[in-house]
């Protein structure tokens, strides 16, 4: 199957990706639109230091998208950081290969 089916992406959003601190705070690079499938609900997941939270969206996107654990995401007409990022790849198994984002 590879990657998720082209007619899903039916969503866009505009990523601002995460490239770490500066001496103000955190560092985005350029703004880039990708096309996704945006599910607004609340779940329960774990951050990097395995503490549980809650997200508000979870979005799901091609799996070569860039966007770490920090960045900034404008869903919905409201910016959100996103406080997971999980590669969903199916190592050559017929899955639809994709990048699942948790967002605050």
């Amino acid at each position: 199957m590879g990657s998720v089916p082209a007619f899903l992406l039916r969503h866009t959003v505009t990523i601002e990706p995460c490239e770490g601190e500066g001496p103000f705070g955190a560092e985005y690079g350029d703004p880039v639109v990708v096309r996704c499938f945006v599910d607004d609900r609340l779940q329960k997941v774990l951050n990097n230091e395995g503490e549980e939270i809650v997200a508000r969206t979870v979005i799901y996107m091609p799996l070569d998208t860039t966007c770490p654990v920090g960045s900034r995401v404008t869903v919905n007409d409201r910016q959100a950081l996103v406080i997971a990022a999980l590669r969903r790849d199916g190592g050559g198994l017929p899955t639809p290969d994709h990048l699942e984002v948790a967002l605050q």
